[in-house]
Formats: structure tokens, C-alpha cells, sequence
């Protein structure tokens, strides 16, 4: 316990130092105070400056919160993924090639201290800096939209917050199992065209990790079929632990690839 203690304040004291905990969170709240803003005074920026003929006029829906929160949650879902993909590809995979991670496989660490160490850090730094996005942008949706049910809210980020989960363990196993660079091009297919598939053919399937972020914006609908979301919760849950699993062997098994 001791030693996960010791790697755990290694892993926050490193990403402190490189700011990942300060520019990754300004990166998902500056999205969440866009988005609402954006949404907003679309209409006056148009125009003025879309240079169009005179007497021309634009029929603009008439958003709602929810509304902002969904088209929030796709950002985070392209941009937002791809941001943590850049970020963490090269947690593990990365201490190995510059030859870092040789100074902690001298020392008797167990390995699975070593993954979760990481995979727990991680994970803080990317729920909150999502928690804090939507926070900023509830904040504005209030403003300038209309208030939005708390308690809706407040299941649509924690469902969304088990899919970004979900991704984080993805690119974390990937490290543990690749060099940098098939970490980032498997975790995007796997992340980023998986879920393109999902919107297109998700109709014949009604339980994927891929269909979290939809399931959570079918909170604000009110028509979310509970049995297909446990089950997804379900499945999502036991890939985690499985891809926790297979990470915590191959960062044992990769241990020897280390560049000394």
C-alpha cells in the first residue's frame, strides 16, 4: 500500500509538472463556455457578417439547454476524445522509450500498483476537467438559455463520465501494450471511427459502450429504456476491468522492451 501511495503522488507530482492538470481542464472548459455563448449570438453573427443580400432572413431554431448540453457532449465526444488520446498515448509506452520506467523496474513495484497508479490519476484529471466543462456551461445555459432539471443534469455527466472512462482505459491498455504511435492510431479507431459506426448502424444493436454518450443525453427526453442502458452500463463496466486486466499483464510483459 505504501509503495501505490509513493507511485500515486509520482503520477499527480509528473502531470503537474508537464500541466497536463491545468491545460487539459482549460481546454474542456473553454469548449463548455463556447458552446453556449456560440449558440447564443449565432444569429447576430451572422448578420453582420455573412454578407448577405438585403432582406434575407434566417429561420434559427429555437434552442433549449438540453439542447447546448448535447451539442456539448458531441465536442467532447470528437475533439475532446482526440485531446486525451494526444495527451496520454504515451503513458507507459512513452516511460519506456526514454528509458524512465527503467528506474522504477529495478525496484520490487508490483505492476499492478504501477498501471492503476496511472489509470486512477488519469482518470481524475480528465472527470474533472469534464465535470468542469459542463459545469462552465451550465453556468452560461442558465444565462442565456433556459434552466435545465438538476437532477437530469447530474445523470447525463455521470453516464457521460462512465464512457470517458471507458476511453481513458482504452488508451492506457493500448500504451501498456504498443509503442506511442500505434497507441494513438488503434485508440482512434477504437475511440473515434467505433463510434462513427455506432451512429450509423447502432440502430441493429441497442447495447455498446459506443451508446453511453446517447443513452445520456436520453435523460433530458425522458424516454431512456432502462434495460438496454444497465445492460450497456454492465457491459462497459466488465470491459473496463477486462482492459485493466490485459493492461496490467502487458505492462509487465513489455517491461523488457525498455530502452536502457
Amino acid at each position: 500500500m505504501n509503495s501505490f501511495r509513493v507511485l500515486l503522488k509520482k503520477e499527480a507530482r509528473e502531470n503537474s509538472r508537464n500541466y497536463k492538470m491545468l491545460w487539459i481542464p482549460l481546454v474542456f472548459i473553454i469548449f463548455g463556455i463556447l458552446e453556449p455563448i456560440t449558440n447564443h449570438f449565432l444569429p447576430e453573427i451572422m448578420k453582420s457578417v455573412g454578407n448577405m443580400p438585403e432582406g434575407t432572413e434566417f429561420l434559427w431554431p429555437e434552442f433549449q439547454g438540453e439542447d447546448i448540453f448535447t451539442s456539448l457532449l458531441g465536442q467532447y465526444q470528437s475533439i475532446g476524445v482526440l485531446v486525451i488520446i494526444l495527451a496520454f498515448m504515451g503513458s507507459i509506452s512513452g516511460e519506456r522509450k526514454s528509458g524512465t520506467a527503467t528506474l522504477l523496474y529495478v525496484r520490487p513495484i508490483s505492476f499492478r500498483n504501477y498501471f492503476l497508479s496511472k489509470w486512477i490519476i488519469v482518470n481524475a484529471i480528465v472527470l474533472g476537467s469534464v465535470w468542469l466543462g459542463f459545469m462552465a456551461s451550465w453556468y452560461y445555459i442558465e444565462l442565456l438559455f433556459n434552466s435545465v432539471d438538476v437532477g437530469h443534469v447530474l445523470l447525463f455527466i455521470t453516464t457521460y463520465s462512465l464512457s470517458i472512462i471507458f476511453v481513458v482505459t482504452i488508451v492506457l491498455t493500448l500504451s501498456a501494450s504498443l509503442p506511442t504511435g500505434g497507441t494513438a492510431g488503434v485508440a482512434i479507431v477504437i475511440t473515434l471511427v467505433f463510434q462513427i459506426i455506432d451512429s450509423l448502424l447502432g440502430q441493429h444493436w441497442k447495447i455498446s459502450p459506443w451508446k453511453l454518450p446517447l443513452y445520456a443525453t436520453q435523460w433530458f427526453q425522458g424516454d431512456l429504456n432502462m434495460q438496454d442502458f444497465w445492460s450497456s452500463i454492465a457491459a462497459t463496466i466488465i470491459l473496463i476491468i477486462g482492459l485493466i486486466l490485459i493492461g496490467i499483464t502487458m505492462s509487465k510483459r513489455n517491461a523488457a522492451n525498455t530502452t536502457i
